[in-house]
């Protein structure tokens, strides 16, 4: 269990240290890789001109937002890495929720197939994880 903690605050200070240094760096910044995974989304979905806007909009308002939550913990000196994963998992619950409403039947079960369902499903064991212990 220690490890597993351990492992994963690494992870996240890593993701962390490499958010800092991709934004040193010409790397796309945040607005950049949501145009980018909206336009991965419109090519492995199919999805339709106004769909993709949505998705846009959705990635650059949630994702702005998580990081902005990320910047309030680390202002406060927060080390626990598991507040860091809880905000992740909210931001992306949130878009899941958004962009069900936006895809059709056929484009989210597409969507679920290639890797969102099994997202979504290791977030649900996290909650439920969080909740037995509290």
């Amino acid at each position: 269990m220690k490890l597993n903690i351990r492992v994963l605050t690494a992870f996240v200070m890593m993701f962390i240290g490499f958010s800092a240094y991709a934004q040193q760096q010409d790397q796309p910044d945040i607005f950049e890789q949501a145009e980018i995974e909206a336009d991965k989304l419109q090519r492995l979905l199919g999805l339709e001109d106004w769909q993709t806007f949505y998705v846009d909009s959705i990635l650059k308002h949630d994702y702005s937002a998580m990081l902005a939550e990320y910047e309030q913990y680390q202002k406060a000196k927060v080390s626990n890495s598991s507040i860091y994963i809880a905000v992740q998992d909210k931001w992306r619950d949130k878009m899941d929720e958004a962009f069900r409403k936006v895809f059709n039947d056929e484009q989210w079960a597409k969507y679920l197939k290639n890797g969102a369902g099994k997202a979504q499903k290791g977030r649900e064991k996290r909650k439920a994880k969080a909740e037995g212990k509290k």
